[in-house]
């Protein structure tokens, strides 16, 4: 596939008056909507923006950097240098009895590690007992990756699972140290090994203190580079002439985690939302990247989807309602393909 192109016709089916999911995405005005394109087999259909703003403004993305972070892991896996299923090679693991070493990359890709790292998403979770860790790897100044993996275990893995960010951020640190032990720079690794090779030049990946990348939320990206993101998965990983993800990786992270569908909750896959409980007017097998404020990019393979929601946080609520009104209009208009 090549670059993302707004000239493309549209799709049997698309009549005129359906582009009007696009305006839809846009409704109500409270909804702060900044950004919304939508492809179909890799080319754009419909493409809005919020005043101020343009195809190459990064903007505010927030968790959709754990898919992000999902991409680099799957990168470095299809270069060889991890495998899924192996156990996550953290230094901070390695003494003898340690029972985070049973924890393997999967586990960590499904949070589903078992760590104890207090989410205000924690069921049981009490603010009285202090600063959540969820928070803290943004806002606490510290060394992230360390904070992380000196957590100490709650659960065996991948039998909990919890929406906590110690999974995405020690992902992040198995990246650092993987490029760095191969003597690679490693700031420059997202962009070198994925954004040039997607046609992505407007991503911006924020650090903690110690140069460590916090994609699980510090990240800005325009509609069109988390399209081109989206459209590597539609395309099973594969970009052109060239495999950049592994053959099966597509499949597992919009595959339901074990200890999240143990738990009667069929949302969670890896490092990727899934519609299992239909939350979205879309097929259940839509697959998605999610972030506070309502920031998505939807791939929908029964249809040949992907489409990009990016709005600023106050809106979250009504930018939700807009949204489900463009996806229900464009299951009108947008035939399945199978």
């Amino acid at each position: 596939m090549g670059d993302l192109l707004p000239d493309e016709p549209l799709p049997v089916g698309l009549d005129a008056d359906k582009v009007a999911a696009v305006d839809a995405a846009f409704e109500p005005a409270e909804g702060t909507t900044a950004a919304f394109v939508v492809t179909w087999k890799g080319r754009i259909i419909g493409e809005r923006y919020g005043d101020g703003i343009g195809i190459h403004t990064p903007l505010e993305s927030w968790s959709m950097g754990k898919s992000l972070t999902a991409t680099l892991l799957g990168v470095l896996i299809r270069q060889g240098v991890y495998e899924l299923r192996q156990p996550a090679p953290v230094p901070e693991w390695r003494q003898e009895g340690d029972p985070r070493a049973r924890i393997r990359i999967a586990d960590l890709l499904r949070m589903s590690s078992g760590l104890r790292f207090r989410a205000p998403q924690d069921p049981d979770f009490n603010p009285s007992l202090g600063y959540p860790d969820h928070l803290y790897v943004y806002t606490g100044a510290v060394n992230s990756f360390q904070w992380a993996a000196t957590r100490p275990q709650q659960w065996p893995p991948d039998t909990v699972g919890r929406y906590r960010n110690s999974d995405p951020v020690l992902i992040n640190y198995l990246v650092r140290l993987a490029v760095e032990g191969r003597g690679e720079e490693y700031h420059s690794f997202p962009q070198r090994a994925l954004f040039d090779k997607l046609g992505i030049r407007d991503m911006v990946l924020e650090t903690d203190p110690y140069g460590n990348f916090l994609l699980q939320g510090y990240e800005f990206g325009s509609g069109r580079d988390w399209a081109r993101i989206g459209n590597l998965y539609l395309q099973d990983g594969v970009w052109g002439a060239e495999r950049i993800l592994p053959e099966g990786f597509t499949e597992f992270v919009r595959t339901v985690a074990p200890a999240w569908q143990a738990d009667g909750r069929p949302v969670y896959g890896g490092f990727f939302w899934i519609n299992g409980t239909g939350s979205y007017p879309i097929p259940k097998s839509a697959y998605y990247m999610s972030g506070a404020g309502n920031q998505e990019t939807i791939i929908i393979p029964s249809h040949d989807l992907v489409v990009v929601r990016l709005g600023h946080y106050r809106g979250s609520a009504a930018g939700d309602d807009g949204l489900k009104n463009a996806l229900a209009l464009l299951m009108e208009g947008v035939p399945e393909n199978r």
